[in-house]
């Protein structure tokens, strides 16, 4: 059984929660240590497939499960309102019950857990625990040593204050948006976590996707040592074709604070450089705000994604460089960012197969980036900041790194890969999807992920 927060992508971690659901449902086939059957009821969001030759029973459990699809933000509620919906975060009843139906009905010989705090809350751990259920965790972010889960105080900044269980500091600081009534709530969490649900102990596995993600949390308690394994996000393999260098810039992804977007649009302010961004999140207007100085009609940067045969591509140029221009007026600049909103699917593909590079200017303590994942397994080189799990992934031969926060370096960065000759773009091109093929690989990751279920059902 395979438990998430939400059943369609809000974020990276939810794509991985479904690109293991459909690597569980089709990749089995073939792979001689599953023995089993899909399973599939549609209405309960279950996935099957008659054609597997194994037998591997899979379910799902979303917050559709539980019957929170319409969940309010507690952000617009009353002070009453949101008094009401704390005893919900902290613990949800409702989906206590809903759970423990489906595990009676299921009979799960392991549970895989992804996202569940803040949403279905750690009453999921402790119905596991009542069945004796061996679970294994995916950690996507930092909730497990961090209150508000990113590891920044509300300013943004890096913030490691709570080491050695000192939530209290999170109230102290307010690290829930400033906000005094939220940061008391995730702090109630954060302790009840580890004197109630106790998933250190009570979690047989835990799964890694970047080894700073492990490293860092050891550091805050070995017991992790034990009973961590590291997995690498997969990539769909997608068909080779010949590196192609456009000519604009590409940040796709979710549209919030830490992921440093404001730091992007100071660097390029002054460069006659195209960006493109795709993505929606609690920013998105802000960023509007800031994308000023646009001579394009308001309507055309919202349209549906351009079809391939339109979009503007630079062909590679024939004496291999790409200056960089400056542009001296603060006004009519025509290389603005500009906001496509959400792109998924092929209209996404086609945005990044054809930029020059991807970039991923991020303030916090990312893990493994689905942003990082997909690019390098379409042959893009990303610029992005040297911070959390990133340098593991870009490097100079697949990208270039920059400090994290600073406009500065991350202008020097883009100035450098604009000026990359063309056959060393190919070149890098190249390098980023061989990594890809070596370490996102579908088939090499489904066997670490069997293992990794054998390890935790044979601790447990």
């Amino acid at each position: 059984m395979l438990i998430n927060r939400n059943d369609f992508v809000d974020g990276g971690a939810d794509r991985v929660f479904l690109n293991t659901v459909e690597m569980l449902q089709e990749g089995c086939d073939g792979y001689d240590s599953c023995d089993s059957y899909y399973g599939c009821d549609r209405n309960n969001h279950n996935y099957q497939n008659n054609h597997n030759t194994h037998n591997l029973l899979l379910s799902t459990f979303t917050r559709h499960d539980a019957g929170l699809d319409n969940m309010p933000d507690p952000r617009t509620l009353s002070f009453l309102g949101k008094l009401k919906t704390a005893g919900s975060y902290l613990f949800n009843k409702q989906v206590a019950r809903e759970l423990d139906k489906k595990i009676k009905e299921f009979k799960p010989d392991i549970a895989h857990v992804h996202l569940i705090f803040g949403t279905l809350s750690g009453s999921v751990l402790r119905v596991l625990k009542r069945h004796r259920i061996p679970v294994a965790m995916t950690l996507h972010d930092y909730r497990l040593i961090c209150p508000a889960n990113a590891m920044l105080d509300r300013h943004g900044n890096v913030c490691e204050k709570c080491r050695g269980s000192r939530y209290y500091k999170c109230l102290i600081h307010r690290c829930s948006e400033g906000n005094v009534f939220f940061s008391v709530v995730i702090m109630l969490e954060a302790y009840l976590r580890k004197w109630f649900f106790k998933p250190v102990k009570n979690i047989d596995r835990f799964i890694f996707v970047s080894e700073f993600a492990r490293d860092k949390h050891i550091g805050f308690d070995k017991r992790y040592a034990g009973k961590s394994s590291l997995l690498y996000n997969m990539a769909e393999e997608k068909p080779e074709t010949e590196p192609f260098r456009g000519d604009y810039l590409l940040y796709f992804g979710r549209l919030s604070k830490e992921k440093g977007l404001l730091t992007l649009f100071e660097a390029v302010k002054g460069l006659e450089v195209k960006l493109r961004i795709a993505g929606s999140g609690p920013q998105e207007e802000e960023l509007r705000r800031q994308e000023t100085r646009d001579e394009r009609p308001r309507d055309q940067e919202t349209e549906r994604p351009r079809d391939r045969e339109t979009l503007n591509i630079r062909q590679p140029t024939t004496d291999n460089r790409q200056p960089i221009t400056y542009n001296n007026h603060n006004t009519h600049n025509t290389h603005n960012p500009q906001l496509l909103g959400y792109r998924t699917g092929t209209d996404l593909e086609q945005l990044i197969r054809h930029c020059s590079f991807v970039v991923l200017p991020s303030e916090w303590y990312e893990n493994n980036p689905m942003s990082v994942v997909e690019s390098f397994a379409l042959g893009k080189p990303v610029i992005a900041s040297q911070i959390g799990g990133i340098p593991e992934l870009v490097t100079a031969d697949t990208g270039f790194l920059f400090e994290s926060g600073s406009p500065e370096s991350l202008k020097e960065a883009i100035e450098k890969a604009a000026c990359l000759p063309d056959d060393e773009y190919r070149k890098m091109s190249i390098n980023c999807r061989t990594f890809a093929l070596k370490n996102f690989n579908r088939e090499q990751h489904l066997q670490q992920l069997m293992h990794i279920y054998k390890l935790a059902i044979d601790r447990a």
